[in-house]
């Protein structure tokens, strides 16, 4: 794998910043915006999926690195969950539920691989390569 020289070049965090402009826009039409409590929970699970990695990709190692992926990884999964809240509420289409809850799949996936490159690196003694470090 070639050296990724900042977070942006992440795909799994390009799938989370797509999951959470995608979380913002649900959340913005009118049923759902009336329910504050949801709303503040999926966005700040929205937020903290991309934060979490961007955060341990500048960190110093691979396992504290898996570790924020993996609390990235459980922010997406409670995404997940806030929208079957929202399909049964009546807040959300069926449509707008499957679109959302695929693109949370994808950024779950892609968080996944990357934990999973990221193990394999550790054991064989590979370092993951960061940019400017």
């Amino acid at each position: 794998m070639a050296t990724i020289e900042r977070f942006e070049d992440i795909e799994a965090w390009q799938a989370a910043r797509q999951l959470r402009r995608a979380v913002y826009a649900l959340t913005r039409e009118q049923a759902f915006a009336s329910d504050f409590a949801l709303v503040n929970q999926i966005r700040r699970a929205a937020i903290s999926g991309g934060s979490n990695i961007a955060e341990g990709f500048e960190r110093g190692g691979n396992r504290e690195f898996i570790q924020f992926l993996s609390n990235g990884k459980g922010s997406v999964g409670e995404i997940k969950d806030q929208l079957y809240c929202a399909l049964d509420e009546r807040y959300i289409s069926q449509f707008d539920f499957e679109e959302t809850y695929r693109l949370a799949d994808e950024t779950s996936r892609l968080i996944g691989g990357f934990m999973t490159y990221l193990r394999k690196s550790e054991l064989s003694g590979h370092k993951f390569q960061r940019g400017s470090q």
